[in-house]
């Protein structure tokens, strides 16, 4: 099968930048089975309560959805099983390192295609307080209304 060029993006997390502080992001492959994967081309995934944890120096994602596939009967999965994140074991013990550090936690921030393989954007987190929460809206309704005006005046 011939390899696309580019990136396909699948699900974002927009949940996990507005409840965390991002601090660095890691690229890492996840295993699936096969109508898992027909399923994502299709679209059908969810990183809403979804969350990363170490275990065994293996990385695993858990409450991820990915819906059945359609026409996928006594082949489909549990929609929320808890899923293998594929990273090289230096990367692990990176983060590992640093989750061990108070306040920090791993999250899944985008599921993508990259070529034709399934990947996971892996964000190093911080929480953020209720008021850097108020921060981040303040800023955001600034630019918008900064964006307002000079469509305005354009």
């Amino acid at each position: 099968m011939a390899k696309k060029e580019g990136m396909k993006l699948i699900a974002n997390n927009k949940k996990a930048y507005y409840d965390y502080f991002i601090e660095d992001t890691y690229e890492a492959g996840i295993a699936l089975a096969g109508t898992e994967v027909k399923s994502l081309r299709m679209g059908k995934c969810s990183l809403k309560e979804s969350f990363i944890r170490i275990e065994h120096g293996e990385l695993f994602v858990y409450n991820m959805h990915i819906s059945p596939y359609e026409k996928g009967n006594i082949f489909n999965k549990d929609p929320l099983r808890v899923r293998k994140l594929l990273v090289h074991r230096a990367e692990i013990r990176k983060m590992s390192a640093k989750v061990a550090e108070k306040g920090f936690t791993l999250v899944p921030l985008k599921v993508y295609f990259k070529d034709s393989l399934v990947k996971v954007e892996i964000g190093l987190a911080r929480g953020k307080k209720l008021y850097d929460k108020r921060e981040t809206i303040a800023k955001k309704d600034q630019k918008r209304e900064a964006e307002r005006e000079l469509r305005v005046k354009g």
